[in-house]
């Protein structure tokens, strides 16, 4: 069964590849952003002050954003990795809403879960028989 809904849904080289290279800098933002937060960079712990964080948590919030993007860049672990994603960028999004960050700010996280989803979406055959997304008939 496995190897028949491969067949079925298998990605264009376009899609996969634009799905690999999305993956791929989302991943490198991530890495970025959670190693910034646990060798506590300067400018990161600012940020966090104003958002209501000591300055302690940083170093587990950053762990635990690059635990979630060591998941997704495992292709055997990415849906489980995005899923964890989610939560941690919906997180964000309450993060900023609560102390009354720009729109951009507050939806900078949904954009960056798109692609997450996106990448992931363009790349995995399974994913896509999970979600299709299908052309209406014409009449």
């Amino acid at each position: 069964m496995h190897a028949h809904i491969q067949e079925a849904v298998s990605p264009t080289k376009t899609a996969l590849w634009s799905g690999r290279v999305i993956s791929a800098l989302s991943i490198l933002f991530l890495v970025f952003d959670g190693a910034m937060k646990v060798i506590k960079e300067s400018h990161v712990l600012a940020a966090a002050a104003e958002l209501g964080f000591p300055q302690n948590s940083m170093v587990w919030i950053g762990a635990l954003l690059l635990a979630c993007t060591l998941l997704y860049a495992i292709p055997r672990t990415a849906i489980l990795g995005a899923v964890l994603l989610t939560g941690y960028l919906g997180g964000a999004v309450v993060t900023n809403v609560r102390v009354s960050h720009p729109v951009f700010e507050c939806i900078f996280p949904v954009i960056f879960g798109i692609l997450v989803w996106g990448g992931l979406f363009l790349r995995d055959p399974l994913l896509r028989e999970m979600i299709p997304f299908r052309k209406e008939r014409k009449s």
